[in-house]
């Protein structure tokens, strides 16, 4: 098939077989007969050097836990458009690095007015880097493929507008292959709410990887687990009876709970 379909492209557009891949787009490719490993090392380098921190002291998260980051608070930042190429260069290396994605949603929101301490932020995430330039996407075979996912929320940890920062991370078997995180539109005023809108957004996910994979032909009958680290959100969805602080979140909750019962 493969074959045909090469002749076919040959017949209509002037190109070459390379063969097997081994880079693509800034992604390396490194293939076993039973694993692929994706990863984006020499990318990761290049942006440290670009930024001037080879030689940068290594460090082990790629942001501080308690760090707040907001508009209002330290000096703007004296060239801007260099902290916005160096920060789009990142968005970019979180293709194979769901680890620094949180990270660099953070420091994405203030592209139109950086401050000091975004800008130490984003120097946080480049000696992340550093440590970790190696890291990828590690993808195995095998025989029985299954889908889980994990979600989870900060509430209302913009010191700005009050709005939460959720995500999601799906896995197909050990690896990783959709990854999520960002600002929610609206104000949440219960972590359940919050949490909720999580699992909303990713079962919506889950549903379209299914629905791909049923395209693709790849069979997938085992029941997808989806993890919530909050017990007020997973008595919601199982108990059909709403309570008086969740009322207002009523379309997610018949969506989230309809698939639970399905």
């Amino acid at each position: 098939m493969l074959h045909r379909l090469i002749t076919l492209l040959q017949s209509e557009f002037k190109l070459r077989d390379l063969g097997s891949v081994h880079f693509f787009l800034g992604i390396k490719v490194k293939s076993t007969t039973m694993s692929i490993l994706l990863s984006q090392h020499k990318y990761a380098l290049y942006i440290i050097q670009r930024a001037g921190m080879a030689s940068c002291k290594p460090v082990d998260t790629p942001m501080f836990a308690s760090s707040k980051l907001g508009l209002v608070l330290g000096t703007l930042y004296s060239d801007p458009t260099w902290y916005c190429q160096i920060v789009g260069a990142l968005q970019y290396l979180t293709f194979t690095r769901p680890d620094i994605c949180y990270a660099v949603n953070k420091v994405c929101q203030v592209m139109h007015a950086p401050t000091e301490d975004h800008w130490s932020a984003v120097k946080r995430i480049l000696r992340y880097l550093q440590a970790t330039t190696t890291y990828g996407l590690y993808i195995t075979r095998d025989s029985l493929l299954s889908l889980h996912g994990f979600t989870n929320t900060d509430w209302a940890d913009s010191i700005d507008d009050r709005k939460s920062t959720s995500g999601y991370l799906v896995y197909l078997n050990s690896t990783p292959i959709s990854w999520k995180s960002g600002k929610q539109r609206t104000v949440a005023r219960s972590s359940i709410e919050v949490e909720y809108k999580a699992l909303a957004d990713g079962i919506a996910e889950i549903l379209w990887i299914r629905s791909l994979l049923s395209e693709l032909r790849v069979p997938s009958s085992i029941v997808t687990t989806l993890w919530c680290d909050n017990l007020g959100a997973t008595f919601l969805f199982a108990n059909p009876m709403f309570h008086a602080r969740t009322k207002h979140v009523e379309v997610d909750y018949h969506f989230v709970h309809d698939r639970v019962t399905k």
